[in-house]
């Protein structure tokens, strides 16, 4: 999805949002399209409080005048992107790196918006072969022996040629994955896990999914 696009696609998700609402602002480019489109409505006269679900995003928010709250009860929706959808709208997310805090804001919003281009759709979540895990720091080599003999060998992931660490002080271990057949279960057992805080899998959240395909947005809702 070009930055084009995804600036069409954060226009249209405006009709989602009302005067009054508590919004979740998601991270990655098509959340940051959404976050420069809400805060045009903003400056022009829109009363809305946003929720960030990242450092990144909260920095953005402010400068373009959206007001914000740092901590999630709960939001009247929320706003974001995905790495992958599937035919349910299940979703894996967190290439990003702030699958936990989206987690969090998604889980307390009465409505979960997904943006994403056509590419962003697969017949099974895992065919981009990656699946974020966010660990405490302390469980990393626990975690990494754990996830290997479960078949998903990770690898630690890096920035600038240092582990990576979220908004929350922990690390990602991005495992190895083929086509999932049951997300919510391998959801259950990786967080099982001692030491791990989340998985990028996002399942049963999404309550609609925008897409922008073939120059025109459309909706996908849950069955």
């Amino acid at each position: 999805m070009t930055d084009q696009e995804a600036a069409a696609l954060g226009a249209a998700a405006l009709a989602e949002v009302k005067s009054g609402h508590v919004v979740g602002l998601g991270t990655g480019q098509a959340a940051t399209a959404f976050i420069h489109a809400l805060g045009q409505a903003v400056k022009a006269g829109l009363r809305v409080t946003g929720v960030p679900t990242s450092e990144a995003s909260a920095s953005l928010a402010r400068t373009l005048g959206i007001p914000l709250i740092a901590e999630p009860v709960t939001l009247d929706v929320a706003v974001d992107g995905a790495d992958e959808v599937d035919p349910r709208l299940d979703l894996v997310k967190g290439y990003g790196g702030a699958l936990v805090r989206e987690k969090i804001v998604a889980a307390a919003a009465r409505r979960f918006i997904v943006l994403v281009g056509h590419e962003k759709l697969v017949p099974a979540l895992g065919g981009r072969g990656r699946l974020p895990v966010e660990v405490v720091p302390f469980a990393v080599p626990f975690c990494h022996r754990r996830l290997t003999e479960l078949g998903h060998p990770p690898a630690l992931r890096a920035k600038a040629g240092a582990p990576f660490v979220t908004d929350n002080g922990n690390l990602i271990l991005d495992c190895a994955v083929g086509a999932i057949t049951d997300p919510a279960a391998l959801d259950a057992t990786l967080r099982a896990i001692p030491g791990v805080v989340g998985t990028g899998l996002f399942v049963g959240m999404a309550h609609a999914v925008m897409v922008w395909d073939g120059g025109r947005a459309r909706t996908l809702t849950r069955d």
